[in-house]
């Protein structure tokens, strides 16, 4: 989008109600923020603005003659303040403050809270179709624990017993690393925990998570990585975006088989991710629903229908673009458009 389309905002005070607005703001591609101002340079969202690359100043006279500006946000919470910018106040330019300025705070409080509520249920709520891919996993090793150990019972000869114990810490380190995998993309996302990550490294995170929910038999696995292909944004949601699509691709292919393909690229300051199947694809009547929330196609009991609802919901906080592109026996490919993070080898998050 055009700068020159975005309706600028300044917000006034960077307390909890201004980092709140900060966050809410800053996740919407058609609002600038131009500056955020409070005369206490301790304040949180002053610190907060600074990681987004937000303006920040102590001068609220300043502030609110940037040419331009739109609309005013006070959740200062001053009464002087109210009459200063009443008494001030640019031309073209709307003012929100007292009363409306706290209502629309516990809107975003509120909004931000149900957000993350649905994304955790949805989470919780596809863990149970990992189940049987679990029960797989770790009962591999616990067999071979359990082998081991009757003949660790009788074996007499020190060489063999040391082979044996070495296998068996082996197996449970194997066993742990499924109850890690399991419990890192279970957890609740942390807020505000934007970083750079590796996209290569998060697809191939997904890739481990999302074999306990799908089988991956008579599927060909294709990876096309970019080195250096890294975003900003929070790693937990991110990788909750790839587990979905991963697992959807998986899904589509179950009955036939097929190839999955993952691609990443960094091109005329965008990084791009794309997943593709071979499967059944979507009917060109139903792809301008698939985001929608509960919608779904899968059989009761198998989605929730927010998966994709929540998928959006995290690309567009993290400023990008989803396209989809399908055609029925031929296969689905999804397309996710980043801008760019500088320095993207350095820093990252794998």
């Amino acid at each position: 989008m055009d700068s020159s389309d975005r309706t600028k905002v300044a917000i006034l005070g960077a307390g909890r109600g201004g980092r709140a607005l900060l966050d809410l703001l800053h996740q919407i591609p058609s609002i600038e923020i131009v500056g955020i101002a409070d005369r206490d340079p301790a304040a949180p969202g002053l610190q907060r603005a600074q990681e987004l690359r937000v303006p920040v100043t102590t001068d609220v006279t300043t502030l609110i003659g940037t040419q331009g500006i739109s609309l005013i946000m006070d959740v200062t919470g001053d009464p002087e303040m109210e009459r200063y910018l009443r008494a001030h106040q640019p031309p073209d330019t709307d003012i929100l403050s007292g009363s409306a300025s706290r209502l629309l705070w516990e809107l975003v409080q509120h909004e931000s809270k149900l957000e993350a509520e649905l994304l955790q249920a949805e989470k919780l709520a596809g863990i149970g179709s990992f189940a049987a891919g679990i029960a797989h996993d770790i009962n591999n090793p616990l067999q071979l624990i359990m082998g081991l150990a009757e003949n660790l019972a009788e074996e007499r000869n020190l060489t063999a017993v040391h082979e044996q114990a070495r296998d068996i810490i082996e197996a449970v380190k194997r066993t742990s690393a499924i109850c890690r995998d399991l419990t890192r993309y279970s957890r609740r996302a942390s807020p505000h925990e934007d970083m750079s990550v590796s996209l290569n490294g998060k697809l191939d995170e997904a890739l481990k998570i999302a074999r306990y929910a799908s089988s991956f038999h008579d599927i060909e696995m294709v990876k096309r990585y970019q080195p250096g292909a890294a975003v900003k944004g929070n790693p937990d949601e991110l990788l909750h975006v790839f587990v979905n699509l991963i697992t959807n691709a998986v899904h589509a292919m179950e009955q036939v088989g097929g190839t999955l393909t993952l691609e990443t690229h960094v091109l005329d300051g965008q990084v791009g991710i794309r997943i593709s199947d071979t499967g059944s694809g979507i009917a060109p009547d139903k792809i301008p629903e698939i985001f929608e929330p509960f919608f779904t196609t899968k059989a009761p009991g198998k989605g929730t229908g927010l998966g994709l609802y929540n998928v959006k919901t995290i690309v567009n906080k993290m400023h990008g673009v989803i396209a989809v592109d399908s055609q029925i026996d031929t296969g689905t490919t999804f397309t996710l458009t980043f801008p760019k993070v500088e320095s993207a080898e350095q820093g990252c998050l794998p």
